[in-house]
């Protein structure tokens, strides 16, 4: 019986926004999709294609039923993309509440620790794969009235590394990716809460944002899905441990509005 060499890829969070352009992208390779979410009509909207599921990715129980899915329909898993995460709330840091901090922290943070801890054993076994972790710019500075979501995201990081080094042996690597500022929905609402927040409007933080990059804009999904679908490539066959933005090069990431 001919064995299918066609790559095997898994995008958290695949129904909208950065995942889907990622699912996209992979499935434009000619891969084999699967796609989990939380928002059942993002989920029916995807190409029929794919597999998907509704799948909480911070809930063990849940991730473990699925990667069970994957094992058994799919005989292993060659990319995990870790994408999964929620921006969290914006406000100074004595006025975010510790339930707050952690559902940020948990969705973000602990789904791609349970998404990796379940995607090793398959990748391992096959002596092959390749993690690609949603990080953010937010990863590599601080981020002002975001504490949360710059913590969660300098740790995904820390773990991506942690991963690297631990499942090299077995020919598997892991990167991140650390999106700047994409153009969106996502976006628009982290504008808006801002501007909000500093009592200005949402054109001046959008500004501030964009001039804080030496290319002077945001990017999109499509730019952060390449980087992606290139990490998980053979031309990327020694690239592991890294942490890898596209940002349009932020210069200022804290710029004042």
């Amino acid at each position: 019986m001919a064995v299918d060499h066609t790559k095997r890829v898994l995008v958290t969070a695949g129904a909208s926004g950065i995942g889907r352009a990622m699912a996209e992208a992979f499935a434009a390779e000619g891969a084999r999709v699967w796609v989990t979410d939380v928002d059942q009509a993002a989920l029916a909207s995807v190409d029929p294609q794919w597999k998907s599921s509704l799948t909480d990715a911070s809930s063990e129980p849940e991730m473990t039923d699925l990667f069970a899915q994957i094992a058994a329909e799919w005989g292993g898993l060659d990319v995990l993309c870790a994408n999964a995460g929620v921006s969290g709330p914006t406000a100074l840091i004595e006025d975010v509440s510790l339930e707050s901090w952690r559902q940020c922290v948990a969705v973000n943070l602990e789904g791609a620790f349970i998404a990796a801890k379940l995607a090793a054993p398959l990748m391992k076994a096959q002596r092959s794969g390749s993690m690609i972790f949603t990080s953010s710019t937010a990863g590599l500075y601080g981020y002002p009235s975001r504490s949360p979501y710059a913590a969660a995201k300098w740790a995904i990081i820390g773990l991506m590394k942690t991963v690297a080094m631990e499942l090299g042996p077995f020919g598997i690597r892991a990167n991140a990716i650390c999106p700047g500022s994409v153009e969106g929905p996502r976006m628009e609402r982290v504008l808006a809460k801002e501007a909000l927040l500093k009592g200005t409007t949402r054109d001046a933080i959008y500004h501030g944002y964009a001039s804080g990059t030496s290319m002077r804009t945001f990017v999109e999904a499509k730019d952060i899905a390449a980087m992606a679908v290139f990490m998980a490539s053979d031309g990327a066959r020694y690239l592991s441990g890294q942490a890898i933005a596209v940002d349009g090069h932020t210069e200022n990431p804290d710029p004042k509005v």
